[in-house]
């Protein structure tokens, strides 16, 4: 199965999540309307919703909560772009500018609060303390990812584990979330939730491996932002890892300097990309992005092999095979 068809099964869904999306952004505060409007409507690929919508039609679940589910993990993660942006200083958000750089920090971060606070909001309305759990939970882990990233700004000793720690909890928990949701709300048994869940995971990490992979590798236009955009802000990600942990000490020394560096012109990035290219890099991080893609298809075992599964396998692959 193809993406397009995994998207095509849930179509009605989708609708329906858009709509929500701009019910619950009609404030009578007009910048939240106009901000949340624009970041919510510049291109997001909607993958959190997707996972949700997918796996409770692979749970069975016939009811309606779903949806405002959907809008809950959706506004969850804008706030955190709305805020990740503030802190990297970025001018871009898929290939757009982004909102602070058209609104200014503060209304950014204030934007960002008031969807989190909306996504809490929409959750106490359906009464499930085990998913309000879940989402405290998930919101802790996501912040705790952020400082954790913060701490380990222009670190060229991190560690691949240290990233993984980073990376699970920023990216992945919210995948983990957005599928255990529709398992809880089904009333799975505990295997499938945890199957879910697990799935969720290995999807979440992998999609950010492949996101250190495209950083360094998509064409401009595609990936929506500056290559090279992570060294750039400070972030040490697998690719550099990798080089840093084969490379000569000159050639550390060159990718030290260029991650602490205010700048990084075209020429010193350019050496950058030499030495990742050199040590496999690249091809390190998107082995073990697949590696965590089968380990997440392994994870619905314990479901049927119908369409339903199919589908989320092939969110799966979609993952490996993007471009931007």
């Amino acid at each position: 199965m193809h993406i397009q068809e995994a998207f095509n099964l849930i179509r009605d869904d989708i609708l329906r999540v858009e709509a929500e999306f701009k019910k619950n952004l009609d404030s009578d505060v007009y910048l939240i309307k106009k901000v949340g409007e624009y970041i919510l409507t510049s291109g997001g690929k909607r993958l959190r919703p997707l996972v949700l919508l997918l796996s409770s039609r692979l749970c069975g679940y016939g009811g309606s909560i779903h949806i405002p589910m959907s809008v809950v993990v959706e506004f969850i993660h804008t706030a955190t772009l709305l805020h990740d942006d503030v802190v990297d200083n970025a001018d871009l958000r898929r290939g757009n500018a982004s909102a602070n750089s058209l609104w200014g920090n503060g209304s950014s971060v204030l934007v960002g609060d008031y969807l989190l606070s909306k996504a809490f909001y929409l959750a106490v309305k359906q009464g499930d303390m085990r998913i309000l759990k879940i989402l405290s939970d998930t919101t802790t882990r996501m912040a705790e990812g952020e400082v954790l990233q913060l701490i380990k700004h222009s670190d060229i000793e991190t560690t691949e584990e240290e990233y993984l720690n980073v990376i699970t909890n920023k990216t992945a928990v919210l995948f983990s979330a957005s599928c255990r949701i529709p398992a809880i709300l089904a009333g799975m048994d505990t295997e499938r939730e945890e199957a879910l869940a697990g799935y969720g995971m290995e999807l979440g990490i992998a999609y950010q491996l492949m996101d250190d992979c495209l950083d360094y590798t998509s064409k401009d236009e595609c990936l929506g932002k500056t290559i090279g955009n992570d060294l750039r802000e400070g972030k040490v990600t697998m690719p550099l890892i990798k080089a840093c942990r084969d490379a000569t000490p000159g050639e550390r020394e060159i990718m030290r300097e260029a991650i602490e560096a205010d700048d990084v012109d075209r020429e010193r990035l350019e050496e950058v990309l030499a030495i990742i290219k050199k040590y496999g890099g690249i091809e390190y991080t998107t082995a073990f992005a697949k590696e965590r893609i089968e380990k997440a298809k392994k994870y619905l075992d314990p479901f049927d092999p119908d369409t339903e599964r199919a589908s989320l396998a092939a969110v799966a692959d979609y993952v490996i095979e993007r471009t931007s």
